[in-house]
């Protein structure tokens, strides 16, 4: 497929996503508050998937996605930051404790890297629930304010939220958030840093003996995976304008790395698909009432059992161009 092919279709897709879905949801708060979640949950997502693709599993994500949103919650009620300062600040945040925590942490490989990495969202939990002088304990932060006024040079960029229909305004923040997320990433991967990242996917030391500096590239990944587990946790702070120690626990952690798994891990745009299909099939199923934590699993299951390569490994051979069989493989499909 040519650039110019991918980028028509990218923009098809942002516009039908922007304009379809508000209209598809017109009257039905719930269900665009879904579709508002699932958009947050990807943000959160494709940092995980950055961590695969340089060969670490990592199941902590609900940790930095907690310090992201304390840290939003805080700039903004205690500190009277406006959102759009501190939801960068929350992604910052975030990165800073990942670049700490991972510079010790990124040098263990395989189950001893995925062990620690769980048990950072139960230690921010905890950690969260002791500092009530700092984060109210169990009790949380309440009554966070909605996204205000955004000027600039005294013109007006984005208005206030509280002058607006709140879950329409904020579906398109979250709808901003996915798009830049993973312009971001997908140009991460394409780019000089990507290749390098992929290296060391596929053999660290015989990267290291090319000169690639593993313990620098191994830090940045995470410092980028951080900053989107921050930015969605401060998302998710502004949307339910509130925040408790188990507003992201391990079963959250467990489930972003679910996710990537179901959408394809060898595809950016993965964790994408894998939170749209299977967040919002939970909430498909609620009909089924008691038989729907049983119905998920087994579709969890089936698409594991039936496309281990995740749902993008779906080819449709009548929209494939011909193969050329004398071009070499590029070693995955981003």
């Amino acid at each position: 497929m040519t650039r110019n092919r991918k980028i028509t279709l990218a923009a098809v897709a942002i516009a039908l996503y922007l304009i379809g879905v508000p209209w598809l949801c017109a009257g039905r708060n719930y269900y665009l508050g879904v579709v508002t979640t699932a958009s947050g949950l990807a943000v959160i997502c494709a940092g995980v998937w950055l961590i695969f693709y340089i060969g670490r599993i990592n199941i902590g994500q609900g940790a930095f996605a907690l310090i992201g949103g304390y840290a939003a919650a805080i700039a903004v009620t205690k500190w009277g930051l406006s959102f759009w300062i501190a939801m960068p600040f929350a992604g910052l945040a975030s990165m800073l404790v990942g670049m700490l925590i991972g510079l010790p942490l990124l040098r263990l490989k395989g189950v001893y890297f995925s062990m620690i990495t769980l048990s950072l969202t139960e230690t921010a939990r905890l950690a969260a629930q002791s500092l009530k002088a700092v984060t109210n304990g169990p009790n949380g932060i309440l009554n966070i304010p909605l996204p205000g006024e955004l000027s600039i040079f005294g013109v007006t960029v984005i208005p206030d939220f509280a002058t607006l229909n709140k879950h329409r305004a904020l579906f398109y923040l979250g709808a901003v958030l996915l798009v830049v997320t993973y312009a971001v990433i997908h140009r991460v991967v394409n780019s000089r840093l990507g290749w390098l990242f992929r290296s060391l996917q596929q053999n660290e030391d015989l990267a290291s003996s090319f000169g690639v500096n593993v313990p620098m590239l191994r830090v940045i990944a995470f410092a980028i995976c951080t900053f989107f587990a921050g930015v969605g946790g401060a998302f998710f702070v502004v949307m339910q304008q509130s925040i408790y120690p188990a507003t992201f626990a391990v079963q959250d952690s467990t489930y972003f790395l679910l996710y990537c798994f179901i959408g394809g891990l060898g595809f950016v745009f993965g964790p994408l698909v894998g939170t749209f299909i299977l967040y919002m099939g939970f909430e498909v199923l609620q009909g089924f009432k008691e038989y729907q934590p049983l119905l998920y699993a087994l579709l969890m299951i089936g698409v594991m059992l039936w496309l281990p390569n995740g749902l993008l490994s779906i080819r449709l051979p009548k929209f494939l161009p011909p193969k050329t069989p004398s071009r070499p493989a590029s070693g995955g499909d981003i």
